[in-house]
């Protein structure tokens, strides 16, 4: 399949996620939640099965977003295993220390987050968002005391590994800041 045909059915199944009326608020996060979904069904981004939720939990959120949709889940699609990714249990910490807390739908977030950052690629592609600016307005909502702290718009999942590094002590790099560092473009340069 050519990416062009692939690209108009990962838009068309997100129109059709989107088919619901939404306040606006409701709007940006349920638009953030199909581009993913959208990207999981046409082999785009890192995501695994159900974005790597339970069963009940992802149940929850399909329902919580789309009510009334039809979703079908790729019996194939290979489940998410947390003993994989060493870090988890550190990355979770960092979420739920900066989670907005009020939102009904945190748990969910936080997972799909985590298993995001399990990819190879910019975090905003491999949760299967269409922007960066997505995946930053999510970090806003969500976590947004952590979102603060990236105050020069370093890329995110370079971010949130050198958060946890910070937090256990741990230089990264070489340089005493990120602006002597020789690798300060690949981290601060605009998205490819």
């Amino acid at each position: 399949m050519s990416a062009v045909a692939n690209e108009d059915e990962r838009l068309a199944t997100y129109r059709r996620l989107m088919g619901s009326r939404w306040t606006f608020s409701e709007h940006a996060l349920a638009s953030m939640l199909a581009s993913m979904l959208a990207s999981y069904r046409h082999g785009q981004g890192a995501m695994p099965a159900r974005l790597g939720l339970d069963a009940h939990l992802y149940a929850r959120m399909l329902d919580h977003h789309f009510p009334g949709q039809t979703w079908e889940e790729a019996s194939s699609a290979p489940a998410w295993d947390r003993d994989t990714m060493p870090e988890y249990a550190e990355l979770k910490a960092l979420f739920v220390e900066h989670q907005a807390g009020h939102l009904q739908e945190q748990p969910w977030w936080i997972e799909i987050m985590i298993i995001g950052c399990s990819g190879r690629n910019h975090l905003w592609e491999d949760l299967g968002l269409f922007t960066r600016r997505d995946l930053t307005q999510l970090m806003h909502v969500h976590f947004p005391e952590l979102a603060a702290t990236n105050d020069r718009d370093m890329k995110w999942k370079k971010f949130l590994y050198k958060r946890l590094c910070d937090r256990e002590g741990i230089i990264a790099c070489p340089a005493p800041s990120c602006d002597a560092c020789a690798h300060f473009s690949e981290c601060f340069a605009p998205e490819a």
